[in-house]
């Protein structure tokens, strides 16, 4: 089974003014890509939704009519309220079928604290945000799809999870990762010095985990490089610094062997660049012991 995703690092305008024009955005970068043959669409942490309180407005009736019109898979995010005030949110994601229902949503559950950032205001986001704890997997009729927000990539074992539980795509939507220093834009030192360690850790939540992985990212300048990264267990799929649409081709047939054939020694011919077999041979017991979470998940593999 194989499909095209395509991911969209996309410049995201950030006043609550602007919601209309990062809709019309939206809009043209998904039939773009739908004419360009992708079956999924990724859009960058919090587009096209609100980044300043009061967050009064979710783009989630917007986007499925998108999806609808283009007849795609679509992913979008936004900050959810949860209160009338408009202050205090999710920081969400929703996936959307080609028939414009919703598939369901994922609110981000690391750190546990909350972190600073959104609290800042300006180019940062201007609502603080609580964290959720659900980690859903989608059943799709392109896969198993489990979604994290951004610097989650970092927590491994939340892609773990969502391993186990079957996710064999893990989209991973970002804020702001660009390959230059982005201090006078976005906040002092934050962009380049992550890029890189950022890069190799998109590639290693797929080998760990034998998904493909995802992400794009917002930009806050005209003409900004951003990480638009796909990746299979095997190899880099795509690596792109530039904004706009980019498209990678998805082999879930081949993530499926690798999950199911045995870890040994190839004597029959078969190769193969990556552990197979990880989510099956190579769990201890201490593992669930240390994280119940993941003991819950029974993996859908075969001997």
């Amino acid at each position: 089974m194989t499909f095209d995703l395509a991911v969209v690092t996309a410049l995201t305008h950030k006043g609550n003014d602007d919601k209309e024009r990062n809709l019309a955005d939206a809009r043209a970068w998904v039939r773009e890509a739908a004419s360009r043959g992708a079956k999924l669409v990724l859009l960058p942490e919090g587009f096209p939704g609100l980044w300043q309180e009061p967050v009064d407005w979710t783009p989630v009736e917007a986007l499925c009519d998108i999806a609808k019109e283009s007849g795609v898979y679509l992913v979008g995010g936004f900050a959810e309220p949860l209160d009338e005030a408009g202050s205090r949110c999710y920081n969400s994601l929703v996936l959307i079928g080609p028939d414009g229902v919703e598939v369901g949503r994922y609110r981000r559950t690391t750190p546990a604290h909350a972190p600073w950032l959104h609290r800042q205001g300006g180019n940062l986001g201007g609502y603080d945000w609580t964290n959720a704890t659900d980690l859903p997997v989608f059943d799709t009729e392109l896969g198993k799809i489990g979604l994290l927000v951004c610097s989650e990539v970092y927590a491994t074992e939340l892609a773990r999870i969502l391993a186990v539980k079957g996710a064999e795509l893990i989209l991973m939507p970002t804020g702001h990762v660009s390959p230059g220093n982005l201090s006078d834009t976005i906040g002092s030192g934050y962009g380049g010095s992550l890029y890189e360690t950022w890069k190799t850790l998109v590639w290693a939540r797929a080998i760990e985990n034998l998904a493909y992985t995802a992400v794009c990212t917002n930009l806050s300048v005209e003409g900004g490089k951003g990480l638009s990264r796909v990746c299979s267990p095997e190899e880099i799929v795509l690596d792109e610094q530039e904004g706009g649409i980019h498209i990678a081709t998805i082999d879930l047939d081949r993530v499926r062997w690798l999950r199911n054939r045995q870890d040994a020694f190839s004597d029959d011919g078969e190769t193969f660049k990556v552990k197979p077999g990880l989510l099956r041979d190579w769990r201890r017991q201490a593992v669930f012991d240390a994280n119940p979470e993941l003991a819950k998940a029974t993996p859908e593999i075969t001997n």
